[in-house]
């Protein structure tokens, strides 16, 4: 009886069976304190984000970054067509190219002066006339009638078009023999009489130039607007309506602070779209602008490839990258100042 009891072990108090001699327990873990956390495993450090990235930031280093760095070197060195062939080898003149672009006694100088000047005026109509067919027809689109998807569509069309190929058809208008312009404005409508004017020459250049542009940026003022009036409750407009607020009271109370933040990015993005344009003052014209619509853009192609200064065309390069960052800094802080972005 004594043996059995032993072989079977005897029950401790609780219903665990007690531990027999001679055997050693078996190791149980005991339960984690009320309270306590659960250990968490360590994970494994995955290289995949970061293969996934790479290829990426290669392609930005080699078509942004890389670039963007040769230009700044470019302009501290005397880079012309003597010396192209060895560029790597061209003599450093530290800020002398700048010292060349800067003064306002020389030639170049008072070129550069001026064409910003001219750049600056052409951005801010081109931005406001953009602006502000952007938010008339955005607005107009925003209330339900029949045929508003195919206006919206039509509306869309100069965004939706290559920009050359747009540009190139501009040109072949502006032509002053046998252009849609002169044949409306002339022939139609007789409004100069029987001189055809030059659009692509001479003091017309410029508006021509900002015809163009206008024609091409506000279909995306038109686009950002009309996303960010979607936001805005329809039950606003129906109370201050209630109100007896009339239709502009509506627009400069509700509409234009609910659009603020994506109002303050749409005009920041096409300022320096507009302040860098090239492409279209390249088409209409050539290698080569007319003097009164010349932009920063086209002067610095016409140094660096026309004049074969790689030099100075770099420095002025880096003097319009120094000018838009401090200006687009300045700008952003204004728009969202001190504890914004904590909301």
């Amino acid at each position: 009886m004594t043996h059995s009891a032993l072989d079977s072990g005897t029950a401790a108090p609780g219903g665990d069976p007690a531990p027999q001699p001679g055997i050693a327990p078996n190791p149980v873990s005991a339960p984690p304190a009320a309270g306590t956390a659960p250990p968490v495993r360590k994970k494994k450090k995955s290289f995949l984000p970061y293969g996934l990235v790479l290829p990426a930031a290669l392609l930005e280093l080699l078509i942004h970054i890389g670039p963007m760095i040769l230009g700044v070197w470019i302009a501290f060195i005397s880079l012309t067509q003597l010396n192209l062939t060895n560029w790597l080898n061209a003599p450093f003149v530290g800020l002398q190219n700048f010292v060349n672009g800067l003064n306002p006694e020389s030639t170049i100088g008072q070129a550069f002066f001026s064409t910003v000047g001219r750049t600056m005026l052409y951005t801010v109509t081109v931005v406001g006339f953009s602006w502000v067919l952007g938010m008339a027809g955005a607005v107009f689109l925003s209330s339900n009638f029949k045929g508003r998807a195919i206006l919206r569509t039509f509306f869309l069309v100069p965004y939706a078009l290559p920009a050359y190929v747009g540009t190139i058809a501009w040109a072949f208008m502006f032509n002053q023999r046998d252009g849609a312009v002169n044949q409306i404005l002339v022939d139609t409508l007789h409004l100069f009489g029987d001189e055809r004017p030059f659009w692509l020459l001479g003091e017309n250049s410029f508006g021509a130039m900002i015809v163009v542009n206008v024609w091409q940026l506000w279909p995306f003022a038109f686009l950002m607007l009309m996303a960010a009036l979607q936001t805005v409750p329809a039950d606003v407009y129906e109370a201050a309506s209630i109100d007896g607020a009339s239709l502009w009271q509506q627009f400069r109370n509700i509409t234009l602070p609910m659009v603020r933040p994506a109002n303050g990015v749409l005009l920041l993005v096409m300022s320096l779209w507009t302040f860098n344009q090239f492409n279209i003052p390249f088409v209409l014209f050539g290698a080569a602008s007319p003097k009164e619509a010349t932009l920063v853009s086209p002067l610095i192609y016409q140094n660096s490839f026309g004049s074969w200064n790689f030099g100075l065309g770099g420095a002025m390069s880096v003097l319009l990258l120094i000018a838009l960052f401090i200006a687009s800094f300045f700008y952003i802080r204004m728009l969202l100042p001190k504890g914004a972005d904590n909301d």
